[in-house]
């Protein structure tokens, strides 16, 4: 079994996984660690594990996106439209931003 390092947001973290799979984890940890980066910017002072359930929401969002833009895609062959579907990425992750950011805001209320 082999182990990788990732960092995300300055702090590393020792990953196991299996022979041959080293680039991918380092591949995926670099999604991690952009979301990590977009999220530095909105989300003020709060806990390591909710700013890495942050990053995890967004993760989720998108590969809920992914396969709801696929599921449609398969039932309706449209023309490629990918500015199109850039704005759209783009509003749903500002309004998630938003949203996480108010849920931050009234955590570090309480």
């Amino acid at each position: 079994m082999a182990q990788v390092i990732i960092s995300i947001n300055n702090r590393e973290y020792p990953i196991a996984c299996e022979n041959g799979q080293e680039a991918r984890i380092m591949q995926l940890s670099q999604i991690l660690e952009q979301k990590a980066q977009m999220l530095k910017d909105f989300s003020g002072r709060i806990s390591e594990s909710m700013f890495l359930a942050m990053i995890g929401i967004l993760v989720a969002d998108d590969l809920f996106e992914s396969r709801k833009s696929a599921a449609q895609a398969a039932a309706q062959p449209q023309t490629p439209a990918a500015p199109v579907v850039d704005e759209q990425v783009s509003r749903r992750l500002s309004s998630i931003l938003q949203k996480l950011q108010d849920l931050s805001s009234k955590i570090e209320s309480i």
